[in-house]
């Protein structure tokens, strides 16, 4: 079962116009406030109408512009999982969840809900109010109450957003072994940049109404086609570029020339790398390494587990941050504490290596 999108919508400061395909496995959509993601799901529900275009499941056709037909949001069989939870304040879990089967026989509600409130573990608060839930426990009634109906398609807009660190964990186990058993469209909208990867099989990243980036998420990070993909995804070195030959490049805003795995376009104006993927060399003089450089330590930031380092290339910094305008810009690595604790006492320069399998050409 596919579902497929090809919609134009005049908003008010773009226009929306998108196309794709989203199949059984779990699709991420990505992208910044404001990028029209979740127009595009309340499109698909019939919540909103595009201006032109078509949307289709399977063998039903939602909307078609040329053929003047639409189907109302309410026989369209898509269950959607709201930010915000929009559950019935009045109803208990068991009424939340019973809805939208009020054309079923008796004995069928009770046992779809039955399972389905053994699915998301809401065995205990089933005669609850949502004023009585927390927000992670009304959260799985609202998803509790999209997939009663057994919809052919599921969209979830933001749905851990609210949620506080242990709340989010918690969900995202319960949307993981919702997918797993699922197996028809799921669309995914989010900003997180690490919730897109660890919840979507496939990544679509959209900006201003139109999707610049598309296909398996692993391709998409190691490989982004463009600058802004590139952000998009938290790609935190991005460099201009010059090409001298096929594998090898001048990276213009880090001072140095480096080699490259990847086969270099001619459309190729910058060069990437992850944060995650900088390397520490070991050696004290690894000079005569491939993509290896010394650098210095200009600053750091800490997270619970993670250190991030702003590191110069080549020479220590003479200015301060604020003064900088002609130096080649910073490196920023990330490393896991364990291992920072054993380079730290190290005297400077430290060498960094630039793996040239995890570094990227793109496009502006």
């Amino acid at each position: 079962m596919a579902l497929d999108i090809q919609i134009e919508k005049k908003l008010p400061d773009f226009e929306l116009n998108i196309s794709f395909r989203a199949e059984a496995e779990p699709l991420s959509i990505l992208g910044p406030s404001g990028a029209g993601k979740t127009m595009l799901l309340r499109c698909i529900a019939g919540l909103e109408q595009p201006d032109r275009g078509r949307i289709a499941l399977h063998d039903r056709v939602f909307f078609d512009s040329d053929r003047n037909h639409k189907i109302p949001a309410r026989e369209r069989r898509v269950g959607m999982l709201f930010q915000h939870y929009a559950l019935f304040p009045h109803r208990s879990v068991v009424e939340n969840i019973a809805f939208g089967l009020t054309g079923l026989p008796h004995e069928e509600r009770s046992r779809r809900v039955a399972r389905l409130i053994e699915r998301t573990h809401l065995e205990e608060l089933k005669n609850r109010y949502p004023r009585e839930l927390s927000g992670g426990e009304q959260q799985r009634v609202a998803l509790a109450r999209a997939l009663a109906i057994e919809p052919d398609a599921l969209l979830l807009d933001e749905p851990l957003s609210a949620l506080d660190t242990h709340l989010r964990s918690q969900m995202e186990s319960q949307l993981q072994e919702t997918f797993r058993e699922y197996r028809r469209p799921s669309l995914l909208v989010t900003h997180n940049i690490e919730e897109a990867y660890r919840l979507g099989a496939r990544l679509l990243v959209l900006s201003r109404g139109r999707v610049i980036a598309a296909g398996a998420k692993e391709e998409v990070f190691r490989r982004p086609p463009s600058v802004e993909v590139a952000r998009l995804t938290g790609c935190k070195n991005i460099s201009r570029a010059r090409a001298i030959s096929d594998h090898t490049v001048e990276a213009l805003d880090w001072g140095c020339t480096l080699r490259i795995t990847q086969s270099i376009a001619s459309a190729s104006g910058y060069v990437g790398i992850r944060a995650h993927h900088i390397e520490f060399a070991e050696s004290g003089d690894s000079s005569g390494d491939e993509n290896v450089f010394p650098c210095w330590l200009v600053r750091s930031s800490e997270t619970p587990f993670r250190i991030s380092l702003f590191l110069s290339l080549h020479h220590a910094p003479s200015q301060p941050d604020h003064a900088r305008q002609h130096e080649p810009l910073y490196l920023q690595a990330e490393v896991f504490k364990e291992k920072w604790q054993r380079f730290r006492d190290k005297p400077l320069p430290w060498h960094v290596r630039l793996r040239t399998d995890a570094l990227f050409s793109m496009k502006e």
